[in-house]
């Protein structure tokens, strides 16, 4: 296993040069009807290249990101593995893993870690410092690409385990996580728990009670769930069967490559429609960049297809019995009740949020940091012995 080593953010000049001509050619579709109900609305994507061509700095968010997210690499069970690294200004940091989902990635927790890892600068306790590890899971952004076509979250976190602990020296530790995320950080409690001291989520999974017992909250969740899949959920369909058909299109356009994303940016968030009321235009880009930059986005949607073939242990039945926190968003896509999550974690901490959806991070950084510490303090001094 080799040393972490410092990466910063450089993408070649070649790839934006290649983007720009791209963007400038583009080929929209004909007769697109107005508006979001039939897909990713042709006006505002429109006007989001034309932002991404003549306004939009890249170089400039390469420094933020450098700023920001401080970035490394390591060599990590045969695969190089990116990661920003903060170390937590207080008396005793607690190591703690920040896990992104998809379609997001690292630049989701730009503005969650600077006061969680530094509170005192941000009018915040120095105790509840944390040392911060915020990876691009492996197939996403400046992450390899996985060559096991059944790799999954599963896999991930075990490649997190030894990033963690062999190369960071952290024997003991807590994660965060939304989404694919949250598959990992259960991952991690399910495969690692002698690493794990608790695990804080901003999606749940449960497991719902067998039907003669089921509780009729329990039925509206399921029903709620089926309609979701129907309505919403053609996107996991293709991307859990066939989805490099789709990356070549992606990889290829850069445009269609944000539709895709932004859309889902749009419908997964607490917008009431107006994604902009969530996320600036260079905040959307910059995480479309991350994707279009590394040519990710074939490897980021094959978890889908491993996970409808090895379902890891976030969505199979067993039992978590890490202790785990749970941050419940109004307008997150997943919403079991909270019967169906204790069968499925030991839940010793849950927050009802006034709002906020499925990017919790970027949409109430000061509400998810709050929850954060709150739920860590009574584990830190977990970190090198049994738990409290």
């Amino acid at each position: 296993m080799n040393a972490s080593a410092p990466f910063p953010i450089r993408v070649p000049e070649e790839v934006l040069i290649d983007l720009h001509a791209r963007l400038d050619r583009v080929r929209w579709p004909q007769a697109a009807p107005p508006g979001w109900e039939h897909g990713a609305d042709l006006a505002f994507l429109r006007e989001l290249v034309q932002h991404w061509r003549h306004a939009f700095d890249w170089r400039r968010q390469e420094r933020f990101l450098d700023e920001r997210l401080p970035s490394r690499r390591a060599h990590v069970r045969g695969l190089d593995v990116h990661y920003a690294h903060l170390r937590g200004s207080g008396p005793r940091p607690f190591p703690l893993l920040l896990l992104h989902g998809w379609p997001g990635s690292y630049f989701e927790f730009c503005k969650v870690a600077g006061p969680l890892a530094d509170p005192a600068r941000f009018g915040g306790d120095p105790a509840d410092a944390f040392d911060l590890v915020i990876p691009s899971l492996p197939g996403h952004g400046f992450s390899e690409a996985p060559r096991d076509p059944l790799f999954g979250a599963d896999d991930a976190a075990d490649v997190l385990r030894d990033l963690a602990v062999d190369v960071l020296g952290y024997p003991r530790f807590g994660a965060q996580g939304g989404d694919r995320g949250a598959f990992v950080a259960a991952g991690l409690a399910q495969r690692h728990p002698e690493h794990v001291v608790a695990i804080h989520l901003n999606l749940a999974t449960g497991i719902p009670a067998a039907p003669e017992q089921r509780s009729p909250e329990e039925q509206r969740w399921l029903e709620s769930q089926a309609r979701w899949q129907q309505e919403e959920g053609g996107y996991s369909a293709l991307q859990s069967t066939r989805p490099w058909t789709l990356a070549f299109a992606l990889a290829d356009s850069p445009v269609g490559l944000a539709a895709w994303i932004v859309e889902k940016w749009r419908a997964w968030s607490d917008c009431e429609g107006d994604v902009l009321r969530c996320f600036t235009r260079d905040e959307l880009l910059t995480n479309a960049m991350l994707y279009w930059a590394t040519g990710c986005i074939g490897s980021s949607m094959h978890y889908y297809r491993a996970h409808r073939l090895r379902p890891p242990a976030a969505v199979r039945p067993g039992r978590i019995e890490v202790p785990t926190g749970i941050a419940d968003f109004p307008r997150e896509v997943v919403r079991p009740p909270r019967s169906a999550v204790l069968r499925k974690y030991a839940v010793v901490h849950w927050s009802e949020m006034p709002r906020g959806g499925h990017f919790a991070a970027m949409e109430q950084p000061d509400a998810l940091v709050r929850d954060v510490r709150a739920f860590f303090r009574p584990f830190r001094a977990a970190r090198g012995g049994r738990l409290p």
